[in-house]
């Protein structure tokens, strides 16, 4: 694991070349048909909180960076919020290609990239992950072991679940997605209240 710590920008940059390479993946026509990117992820490779999102947007396959469009924004605002840089986290997504139109990733595109998170997890070693919406909800969840702890986002967000990485305990955290404040801004006083726990958790 040590060498893994020391390793970790390039680690991460293999990661990053295979999801460009990743021809396998249906979404990978998408991206050639309309010239635009994979969203592999950003931040520090240091990072205590990891933001995991569900797949890029429009804005985010134009400019390869993940919440890079209006969600990003509220995302910017809440970690402000908080007094958190958004240089000091790191945020990904589980599927790293558009789906067309902006649908939800299909189940079958979630399988197709989970293990690009799954190794972004293990070299970053977060001790805590936020997921931002029901589809990285569901993933990360089941993954370590929570599922029967599932219900709606609505009930979740903002409740702290522990669960073992390979390397310690960590603390999982739904959350609300970030667009869900643009189409109900009723919604942002309930996550500005949500991220006031990740706060308390650095204290």
């Amino acid at each position: 694991m040590e060498a893994q710590k020391d390793n970790r920008t390039e680690l991460l940059r293999q990661i990053k070349d295979e999801v460009v390479d990743f021809k396998e993946s249906p979404l990978y026509g998408e991206r050639v048909a309309n010239k635009v990117h994979p969203v592999i992820g950003e931040g520090n490779h240091y990072a205590e909180i990891m933001f995991v999102g569900e797949a890029p947007g429009k804005t985010e396959a134009e400019t390869g960076r993940p919440f890079a469009g209006q969600a990003g924004k509220v995302l910017d605002e809440l970690l402000a919020s908080i007094g958190i840089p958004r240089k000091d986290v790191y945020i990904t997504n589980v599927v790293k290609d558009r789906p067309p139109m902006n649908r939800d990733p299909l189940p079958q595109e979630i399988a197709l990239y989970a293990g690009f998170l799954d190794r972004q997890i293990e070299i970053i070693q977060p001790k805590v992950i936020v997921l931002l919406g029901r589809h990285s909800m569901k993933y990360i969840m089941e993954k370590f072991g929570l599922e029967a702890q599932l219900t709606s986002i609505s009930r979740m967000h903002g409740q702290i679940f522990l669960a073992n990485a390979s390397y310690g305990e960590i603390k999982i955290v739904p959350m609300f997605h970030p667009a869900a404040a643009l189409y109900n801004p009723d919604l942002k006083a309930e996550m500005q209240k949500d991220f006031k726990i990740l706060r308390e958790m650095e204290k």
